[in-house]
């Protein structure tokens, strides 16, 4: 690797201060964090392809058209989406008074909030949390990855150092969760020079094998974006290691996800390999992590290998079941698209562990694709039966 894992999440990076606090959106967990930049940075960003998208994400939008922002505004509890006018108005209101604060154009806020839906801020709090905010900012990544979170078990940050450069990042996702994008949010901080276009290039790659190919539940949020800031501080990078590096972020926050999946007790991998086609592969990956017969037969460390043949055949993906072969971890169960003889005992060992791969040769070509998921057992349903009350 030309990289290494450092400590100190996205506060690491070079001109980067946060913060993390309680506003009182929540009764009494952090709710509130910014993101701040000491020099305006090249930014990019992708959103989530849900029709039906919250104020915040669109008033991001708005900003980032000239490819530029210097701070972030996230509020967890409350999502503002489906909150019409009023929903506008409190995610600019946001921007403004965060601009005022930070001494920075307004247009140079971005906007995230992640929550209830059909819910309307608290603004007072809001203004609160954001009154004299600047004196908050310092090198504080594990509050700001906290103050992000909903229904997640724990706090979701990476950094790594890649020759002179550092990129550091926080993430925030467990339910609503599927490619394209999932609910999910990612902030990415680097202290490299990108140009704008190649910056965004990079974010597309590095999305597409980490968070486009992640599944919980099978349902995508309205408010989930993932953004990568560039304030250019440590000058410019090797693009290959660079991207050989953010690749490794986003894919271990993705992971990071799945392994958080509301009510989940394990991660999925999928690892797809010899398919005739790189879009193939990814639907054959995507196609098993969402199944939720996969998902319930993993919970219940039940090797239906059956499952997984039956969801890569709805797939939309070409190819041929005879040709198909299925390890769970290092045990082959199926050979040339009939179950073979294996070893019981190894195969509960493998599926009692917290980590489950499942490896499917497709025999038809050369294309690979992994993707990432989990479990899905009684946990989850309780825990979204009551999340509105």
């Amino acid at each position: 690797m030309a990289f290494t894992r450092i400590k100190g999440g996205i506060a690491a990076v070079r001109g980067i201060a946060v913060f993390g606090k309680h506003c009182g959106i929540k009764k009494q967990k952090k709710d509130l964090a910014v993101i701040y930049s000491e020099k305006p940075a090249t930014t990019a960003a992708l959103y989530t392809t849900n029709r039906v998208k919250g104020a915040p994400l669109l008033v991001t939008q708005e900003h980032l058209r000239n490819q530029r922002a210097q701070a972030v505004v996230i509020n967890s509890g409350v999502a503002n989406v489906c909150t019409g006018q009023q929903g506008m108005k409190d995610a600019r209101e946001t921007a403004r008074i965060a601009g005022r604060e930070l001494g920075i154009p307004e247009e140079d806020v971005l906007i995230a909030s992640t929550g209830l839906i059909g819910a309307y801020l608290p603004m007072d709090n809001i203004r609160k949390g954001l009154t004299g905010c600047k004196k908050n900012l310092g090198k504080h990544s594990s509050d700001a990855a906290e103050a992000i979170l909903t229904t997640d078990n724990g706090k979701k940050e990476i950094a790594v150092k890649v020759g002179k450069c550092i990129i550091g990042a926080m993430a925030k996702g467990a339910g609503m969760i599927h490619p394209h994008m999932a609910t999910m949010l990612a902030f990415i901080a680097t202290d490299a020079e990108f140009p704008a276009n190649q910056l965004q290039n990079m974010l597309r790659h590095s999305v597409d094998r980490s968070f486009n190919m992640l599944s919980v539940d099978h349902d995508m949020s309205t408010s989930d974006m993932a953004i990568l800031m560039a304030n250019g501080m440590a000058g410019r990078a090797d693009p290959s290691a660079f991207q050989e590096a953010l690749d490794y972020v986003c894919i271990e926050l993705a992971k990071m996800i799945a392994r958080d999946g509301e009510g989940a007790t394990k991660l999925m991998i999928v690892h797809i390999k010899n398919a005739a086609s790189q879009e193939d592969a990814k639907k054959l990956a995507q196609g098993i992590i969402g199944s939720n017969l996969v998902k319930t037969a993993l919970f219940g460390q039940d090797p239906n290998w059956g499952r997984i043949l039956a969801a890569m055949g709805c797939s939309g993906a070409a190819f041929h079941p005879s040709k198909v072969s299925i390890w769970l971890g290092d045990e082959k169960i199926v050979e040339q698209g009939k179950g073979k003889t294996f070893n019981s005992g190894k195969v509960k060992r493998i599926l009692a562990a917290d980590e489950v791969p499942i490896t499917v040769d497709v025999g038809e070509g050369a294309s690979s694709a992994t993707a990432f998921g989990c479990d899905l057992n009684y946990n989850y349903v309780k825990l979204n039966a009551a999340y509105h009350t």
